[in-house]
Order: structure tokens, then C-alpha cells, then sequence
């Protein structure tokens, strides 16, 4: 068996690269973590929500809020798309790098407005009881 950058022949013919199988893996793991953001919005939008209209930033918050579900909506169908894509095709392989760097920024833009969504504080603290 000859070696071959650290596999054998036999390790190559055996367990081929699938670009594509690695690429829906990194996907749904990406979109575990879409979920765990949601999740966390779900629960900012009801402790904004149980403070009312008299929270100081609450206008605010729910436009965050509500933007940040909504990107995070857009690059979860992103996500979806490219997983149904084969990467192998080479036609497919430039509108996929293109629908992954839109989500990458749809991610990186719902991540900062997450951080100013923490910043406001929606969390429930009892200051604001209802009436």
C-alpha cells in the first residue's frame, strides 16, 4: 500500500470526501445554533412584552427584536436551500458560495443586534409591576 499525504490507497477508496455530506452536516449544526437564538428571542420578546408599553425602551426592543426573528427566518431558508444543493456540481458550487456569504452576513448582522437587544435588558428584574 502506498501512502499518499498521511492515507493509504485503501483509506481513499474506502471513505471518499463527500464535500456534500460535509456541507449539510455544517449546516444543520449551524442552524442548532439558529434555533438556540430563536429560542432566546422568544423568551426577550416575552419579558419585554410582560413589562408593557410603560418599559422605557419598549418600542426599541420590540423593533429589534422583531428584525432579529426576521433575518433569522431569511438565513434559516438560506440554510435550507443550500443544504438541498449539491456542492459537487461545479454549476451550483458559485451560487452556493453566494448564498453562503449571504447568510454568514444575515448571522453576522442578527449576532450585533442581539448584542442591542442584551444591552436594552429585557429581562423580567420586577421593576416595572403591573398596574
Amino acid at each position: 500500500m502506498q501512502v499518499t499525504r498521511g492515507r493509504t490507497e485503501r483509506q481513499d477508496a474506502e471513505i471518499p470526501l463527500n464535500l456534500n455530506h460535509y456541507a449539510t452536516k455544517k449546516t444543520a449544526a449551524e442552524s442548532m445554533l439558529d434555533i438556540a437564538l430563536v429560542l432566546a428571542n422568544a423568551a426577550q420578546l416575552k419579558a419585554v412584552l410582560e413589562q408593557g408599553p410603560d418599559f422605557r425602551y419598549y418600542t426599541v426592543v420590540l423593533a429589534l427584536i422583531g428584525s432579529s426573528l426576521l433575518l433569522q427566518m431569511l438565513a434559516g431558508v438560506l440554510f435550507v436551500a443550500m443544504a438541498r444543493k449539491d456542492l459537487n456540481n461545479v454549476d451550483n458550487q458559485r451560487k452556493l458560495n453566494i448564498m453562503n456569504n449571504l447568510a454568514t452576513g444575515l448571522v453576522f448582522i442578527t449576532a450585533i443586534i442581539n448584542i442591542f437587544i442584551t444591552a436594552f435588558g429585557v429581562q423580567k428584574t420586577g421593576l416595572y409591576p403591573k398596574t
